[in-house]
């Protein structure tokens, strides 16, 4: 395995700093972002496009500092109700794909999006309980109108392009679970993988350890993000895990997001690695830094520090004890 991050954590940089940041501490890999909700500060999505050039000044300033590029990322709702925002997504989502074939990058992660509950809603609709039966009927016409006929077009075209598609497992959105992505997977086709973040697993009271091992029998485990959760138990009484107060209120939330080590310890962690091994994947672990108690450069070296500990990077072998 490869360890690397998720580039807006260092927005604030030129490309070349943030380069450079990265290969001064040892990490191998970094995930861009090329719009959508994670920016696009460090890829001129169009400009590479359009000029080989650039493509190659580009690719060399990552390898020359040791670097790959795990994943071209653009988190949006493809789904979006309101059809201008579905066509700005879906058009980001395509070029991403375009770009990614173009610098042999082989994934791509975004959302899966949420539709509405109508063809003239303004809002996305995210159904979570199945009673009353209103919302098993919203959910039923989200799937077969909208999801899987978006889906199953996107499949074809990342699969002409040899391209795999990393669906983040994400609250608010149609794919959230193993269970919904595999869902998915089945009725488009094998391009459509996870972006499996345990972050989101465990306020969900998923364990990761065993979302890993749904989605890898599957082959459904295409890239992966390393970021951890704390959970209020006194505050989820209150609230509950689908808390909609702002993250900003940390004393009072459910749960919120922590750097690596600081929501479950790294005997959690070496478990995650472990069951990576397992199911095969042996890509690369993209830091995402989001903890409101840290700095970005503390937070950042920190995951670094954890992850180096437990992050399982030589080849097997042969179990010379058999």
């Amino acid at each position: 395995m490869k360890l690397g991050v998720f580039n807006p954590l260092f927005n604030q940089k030129s490309f070349e700093d943030m380069l450079d940041t990265l290969a001064a501490k040892g990490l191998q890999a970094v995930e861009i972002g090329t719009g959508g909700y994670p920016g696009n500060n460090h890829c001129d999505l169009d400009g590479l496009l359009a000029d080989e050039s650039k493509r190659t000044a580009y690719k060399e300033a990552i390898a020359s500092r040791g670097l790959i590029i795990s994943a071209l990322s653009c988190h949006s709702n493809p789904l979006h109700p309101q059809k201008a925002i579905a066509k700005e997504a879906d058009e980001l989502i395509r070029k991403t794909i375009d770009l990614a074939q173009l610098l042999e990058v082989p994934v791509v992660n975004t959302f899966s999006g949420c539709p509405g509950d109508h063809e003239d809603a303004k809002y996305p609709n995210w159904p979570v309980a199945p009673w009353p039966t209103d919302f098993q009927e919203i959910l039923a016409w989200q799937w077969e109108y909208k999801v899987i006929p978006y889906w199953k077009e996107i499949n074809q075209y990342a699969t002409e392009r040899g391209i795999k598609i990393g669906l983040e497992l994400h609250g608010g959105f149609s794919v959230h679970t193993p269970g919904t992505l595999l869902r998915l997977r089945e009725a488009t086709g094998d391009a459509i993988g996870a972006n499996l973040d345990p972050s989101h697993m465990w306020w969900q009271g998923i364990d990761p350890v065993q979302a890993i091992l749904i989605l890898g029998k599957a082959g459904a485990l295409h890239h992966f993000h390393a970021k951890d959760t704390s959970i209020d138990q006194n505050n989820v009484n209150r609230h509950g895990v689908t808390d909609m107060q702002s993250y900003e209120l940390m004393l009072d939330r459910a749960w919120q997001f922590r750097s690596v080590g600081f929501g479950h310890d790294l005997k959690v962690w070496a478990d995650i690695m472990s069951a990576l091994r397992l199911v095969g994947y042996d890509y690369v672990v993209s830091i995402e830094h989001e903890d409101g108690l840290m700095s970005i450069d503390e937070g950042f070296s920190k995951a670094v520090s954890n992850l180096q500990q437990v992050l399982i990077t030589e080849p097997i072998g042969q179990m010379w004890w058999v």
